[in-house]
């Protein structure tokens, strides 16, 4: 499934560059390293019990920031998953239709798109983000680099909350194998911890659907 939404985000792109906005770099997350390798990460993560949410806000996270060209970070998110998208001079997208692989669901209205934090700022809070200076947190919150970013449906999302995917995975399971690598690509990138159940229901995901 995730081949059909990187074949939108190549349209995507074209489709950005004939009216004059330079494409992404990447198309659709960034590729997270493969199952092997991701299994290689995941053994040299940290595991730890979870830490407090004392303190905790999204504010501390601060997004979505400007990316250049009236953009901001959830604007070149959805150019960049969508198919078709054509965007205003405001960079809000005008058309195009956006592919969740989550639930295999597909809409053409922006509005009801929202972009995922596949690590949620939640999870990152109290598996090390607590100690970052808000800088680093703005960082993480926008971060285009790695597959931490990603457009789903709304009602995914919001069924997603700030679990870990011992406890929420995508309905779809065709997507699991993508979202334990992502997952792991972005605790190893970021040097945040995990906790036993996470690295359990990972390390199933890596074996049973990769």
């Amino acid at each position: 499934m995730r081949i059909r939404t990187v074949l939108g985000a190549v349209v995507a792109a074209g489709t950005l560059a004939a009216i004059g906005l330079a494409g992404p770099a990447q198309a659709y997350p960034p590729t997270p390293p493969s199952a092997s390798e991701s299994a290689t990460h995941l053994a040299t993560l940290t595991v730890a019990a979870p830490g407090s949410m004392d303190g905790y806000s999204r504010d501390k996270f601060p997004h979505w920031i400007s990316q250049g060209d009236n953009c901001n970070t959830r604007e070149v998110v959805l150019q960049r998953d969508g198919s078709g998208v054509t965007v205003g001079n405001d960079c809000y997208p005008t058309a195009g239709s956006w592919y969740s692989v989550y639930d295999q669901t597909t809409t053409t209205d922006p509005s009801k798109v929202q972009i995922d934090h596949i690590v949620p700022l939640a999870d990152a809070w109290r598996s090390g983000a607590a100690d970052w200076t808000t800088a680093k947190r703005q960082d993480f919150a926008n971060d285009l680099t790695d597959p931490q970013l990603i457009a789903v449906s709304a009602s995914s999302n919001e069924s997603k909350g700030d679990q870990d995917p011992s406890e929420w995975k995508p309905p779809s399971e065709s997507e699991w194998c993508y979202y334990a690598r992502d997952w792991i690509q972005v605790k190893y990138v970021w040097k945040l911890t995990v906790t036993s159940a996470e690295k359990a229901a990972l390390s199933d995901m890596l074996t049973n659907h990769c």
